[in-house]
């Protein structure tokens, strides 16, 4: 019962600092209560490490993954895979969430010189083909700086950056090295503080002009 208190207390505290550094533009996507937002390196090790974790807690407990860009700029390869995860993401949203995770899984094999072909062999065995010039009006590049942006309005440093977040609350960051007990209990009272608020109120129709 204190851990519970105590866990509640603290999203309540977060809620209101988050609210402070102007986190409120972190929300579930249209349609969900709660979500997990990730601001990930496709070439970072803890965000491969952190997957499975993701994964897991999304099956769990039934909440949306949304992932935005953060390239660091000490990986070499990084910004282009995300350029390439942006590519895909146009084909289907899918697709590119399933290339995000593919990338993680083989992270290991995957350098600057070799990204086109590792990319190309994923579109392959997905029956698609990569066009030569990926984009040519550099809006992916722009959409993965977007992200970026968004992340240095956070201060976020560290990859993977993680937040669970309601329509009106917003967990203290998990950086890095999420501990799963801990995350899966923010979920299970986001959730729960989620499901017991009272839905908004219906827009009140504009009154009709009489004529």
């Amino acid at each position: 019962m204190k851990t519970r208190i105590a866990l509640a207390v603290a999203l309540a505290v977060a809620a209101c600092t988050a609210l402070a550094q102007d986190t409120s533009v972190l929300r579930p996507p249209k349609g969900a209560k709660v979500a997990i937002i990730a601001f990930e390196d496709l070439q970072c090790p803890d965000c491969a490490d952190a997957e499975p974790l993701l994964q897991e807690a999304a099956a769990k407990y039934n909440v949306a993954i949304v992932r935005h860009d953060f390239p660091l700029y000490q990986h070499a390869w990084a910004f282009e895979a995300h350029v390439f995860a942006a590519y895909l993401d146009t084909r289907s949203p899918a697709l590119g969430e399933e290339f995000r995770r593919w990338v993680y899984e083989n992270q290991k094999s995957i350098n600057r010189a070799n990204l086109r072909g590792m990319a190309e062999r994923f579109a392959d065995e997905h029956k698609i083909t990569l066009p030569e010039k990926l984009d040519p009006t550099g809006k992916l590049a722009a959409r993965v700086q977007a992200d970026y942006q968004l992340g240095q309005e956070l201060n976020i440093q560290h990859t993977p950056t993680l937040y669970v977040v309601s329509e009106t609350q917003r967990s203290e960051p998990f950086i890095e090295g999420a501990d799963r007990g801990q995350l899966f209990e923010v979920i299970e009272q986001m959730k729960k503080h989620a499901e017991s608020a009272p839905p908004k109120p219906a827009p009140k129709p504009s009154a009709k002009k009489s004529n």
